[in-house]
C-alpha cells in the first residue's frame, strides 16, 4: 500500500525520524512503537498526508486511498454544541453532500456504528457532557461509518479506560479482518505483542521492523 524510500519526518525541515525504509503492506496491521519523543505520531501524520516529510519519499502503491484518522480527544472539540449523533454522522460525509439531509439508510448505520461501540443511548446526548472514554468510543463510531480502506490511530488509547481500550481493540481486529489496513501508534507493550502482526519500532538514529519482542515503549 505505501512504499517508504529513506523517508524522514519532522517539522520545518529538523528531522525528529531516522531515515525509513520499507513497505506497509494493504491488509496489514501495523503499530509504530518507540519511547517518547522518537516521532511516532510526526511520522504518522506524514504519512496521513497532514504535513511533508523532510526528506525522502513515499509513494502509494495503488493510488492514495481514503483515510480514516483517529487521534486523541483534543480538547477544543467538545466545546462545539453537536450530538454524539451528528459527530458520527460526519463519516457518511464523503459519500453524501453536507447540505443534504441523511437518509434513512446513512440513519441506520449511524444507529448501528453507535451500538457496536455502547453508545446507542447517548445518540443525542452533547458531547460535551462526554467522558475521555466515551468522546473516543464516538469517534470510532465515526471512523466505522466511514468504512476507510486504510485507518491511522494516533495514540487514540492514551487516557481512556480498560472498558474502552477493550471495545476499540476488538473492533480494530474486526475490520482488519475485513480487509481495512491498519497503523497505529501505541505504547502498551502487551497489546502490541498480542494483537499487531506488524511493528515498525523508531528508535534515535535507528528504524527497523519486526516483531514485539525486545521493543521499548514508554
Amino acid at each position: 500500500m505505501i512504499e517508504l524510500d529513506h523517508l524522514v519526518a519532522g517539522y520545518h525541515r529538523q528531522a525528529i525520524t531516522p531515515s525509513l525504509s520499507g513497505i506497509i503492506e494493504t491488509g496489514s496491521m501495523t503499530a509504530i512503537v518507540g519511547v517518547n519523543g522518537c516521532g511516532k505520531s510526526t511520522l504518522l501524520k506524514t504519512l496521513a498526508g497532514f504535513i511533508p516529510p523532510v526528506s525522502g519519499t513515499l509513494r502509494w502503491m495503488a493510488g492514495r486511498p481514503t483515510i480514516g484518522w483517529l487521534a486523541q480527544r483534543h480538547a477544543l472539540e467538545s466545546q462545539f454544541p453537536l450530538t454524539v449523533q451528528d459527530v458520527v454522522s460526519m463519516g457518511a460525509w464523503p459519500r453524501i453532500s453536507l447540505l443534504k439531509a441523511l437518509d434513512r439508510g446513512v440513519r441506520m448505520r449511524v444507529a448501528a456504528a453507535l451500538e457496536r461501540v455502547g453508545l446507542s443511548s447517548m445518540a443525542r446526548v452533547t458531547i460535551d457532557q462526554l467522558s475521555g472514554g466515551q468522546f473516543q468510543r464516538m469517534l470510532f463510531a465515526r471512523v466505522l461509518l466511514q468504512q476507510a480502506p486504510l485507518v491511522m490511530l494516533d495514540e487514540s488509547f492514551t487516557g481512556v479506560d480498560e472498558a474502552t481500550r477493550r471495545v476499540l481493540m476488538a473492533l480494530m481486529t474486526e475490520m482488519n479482518r475485513q480487509g481495512q489496513t491498519l497503523l497505529a501508534v501505541l505504547h502498551d507493550s502487551q497489546r502490541v505483542s498480542d494483537y499487531f502482526p506488524e511493528t515498525l519500532h523508531l528508535k534515535a538514529e535507528q528504524a527497523y521492523w519486526g516483531s514485539t519482542q525486545g521493543a521499548a515503549f514508554a
